[in-house]
């Protein structure tokens, strides 16, 4: 572990990649919710005000995602399901 270095970071993207992996519904959910749980923790250490938001937002997300959601995001606006093609 480098000195300086928010290590709940790296934890938070391994277990985002669990979830990617993830064989049933089951496992990515706790996977995505370890995630979420991950990025809080990086944000609670982060002293930086722009990361800290973007820990947060990404913690949100694998909320989102954990719940079944699609999270949102400023580059895709939410469309609801029964107007996509």
């Amino acid at each position: 572990m480098s000195f300086g270095r928010n290590p709940h970071v790296a934890k938070a993207e391994q277990e985002e990649q669990k979830a990617a992996d993830a064989k049933d519904q089951h496992a990515a959910e706790l996977a995505w919710r370890e995630a979420a749980r991950q990025w809080d923790r990086a944000a609670e250490r982060e002293k930086d005000s722009k990361r800290r938001d973007e820990y947060n937002a990404k913690a949100a997300d694998a909320r989102a995602k954990a719940d079944g959601e699609e999270p949102v995001t400023e580059d895709a606006p939410a469309v609801p399901r029964d107007r996509l093609n």
